[in-house]
C-alpha cells in the first residue's frame, strides 16, 4: 500500500510540473493538503488554464466526503486540539477504511495513526522525486503519467456506481460537463456537473408519488 502510494505521488509531482506549474506547488500541496484526488483535480484544472478559485472549489467538493468520515472516526483522535488537527490532516480513504475495519477502539486508533502516518510519509517521499524527475523529462505525457489523474478519480467513483441512483447522477453530471465545456472556462463545467446529483432522487421520488396515488 505504501509503495503504491509513493508511485502515485511520483506521478502527481511529474504531472504538476509537466503542466507548467512551479516545482514548489506540488510539494507544498502534498504537505498542507494531503488529499490525492483533490490535488490531482486542482493541478489539472490549473494546468488547463482554469480559474484558481474554481479549482479550489472543485477540490474542496471532492473532499466533502471527509465530513461524514469525521463523525464516524471522532473517537480515534483522542483528547487535545493538536491531535484533532493532525488526525484530521491524515484523514484519507485508506486510513478511514483501515480504522473502521477494527472492532476495538484501541486497535482502531492504532490502525488509523499508523496508516495515516505511513501514507503521509510515502506520498511526500514520492512527490519530491516525481517533481524533479518531471522537470528533467519535460513531456510527462510520453511516459503515460497523465493517465494517473483520471485513473485516481475513476478509482474513487467506481465503488459508488453499484447503485442505480449514483449511476444516474454520474451520467447526468457527465452530460452537463460535456455540454458546458465548449462555452465555459476550465473548472466551471466540473462545478456545474454537481447538478447531476438531482437526478439521483428523481426516479425514486416519482415512484413514491405513484405508489401513494392521488390524495
Amino acid at each position: 500500500m505504501y509503495a503504491a502510494d509513493a508511485v502515485v505521488g511520483v506521478s502527481f509531482g511529474a504531472i504538476a510540473v509537466g503542466l507548467g506549474l512551479p516545482a514548489w506547488l506540488p510539494m507544498l500541496l502534498s504537505l498542507v493538503v494531503f488529499a490525492g484526488a483533490s490535488q490531482f483535480l486542482f493541478v489539472g484544472l490549473l494546468g488547463a488554464g482554469g480559474n484558481p478559485a474554481a479549482a479550489v472549489a472543485a477540490a474542496l467538493l471532492v473532499n466533502a466526503r471527509h465530513v461524514p468520515f469525521g463523525f464516524a472516526l471522532g473517537d480515534v483522535f483522542g483528547a487535545g486540539r493538536l491531535r484533532w488537527i493532525v488526525g484530521s490532516h491524515l484523514m484519507v480513504d485508506e486510513t478511514v477504511a483501515f480504522a473502521l475495519a477494527q472492532d476495538e477502539p484501541a486497535r482502531r486508533r492504532t490502525a488509523y495513526w499508523l496508516c495515516g502516518t505511513g501514507l503521509f510519509i510515502s506520498w511526500n517521499a514520492g512527490v519530491v522525486p516525481g517533481t524533479f524527475g518531471g522537470q528533467a523529462v519535460g513531456g510527462t505525457d510520453t511516459l503515460g503519467l497523465d493517465a494517473a489523474f483520471p485513473a485516481v478519480l475513476i478509482a474513487l467513483l467506481l465503488p459508488s456506481l453499484a447503485t442505480a441512483p449514483t449511476r444516474r447522477a454520474a451520467l447526468a453530471g457527465v452530460l452537463i460537463a460535456l455540454a458546458a465545456a465548449p462555452f465555459l472556462p476550465a473548472g466551471l463545467p466540473v462545478l456545474l456537473a454537481l447538478a447531476g446529483v438531482a437526478a439521483a432522487g428523481t426516479r425514486r421520488d416519482g415512484r413514491r408519488a405513484a405508489a401513494k396515488g392521488p390524495r
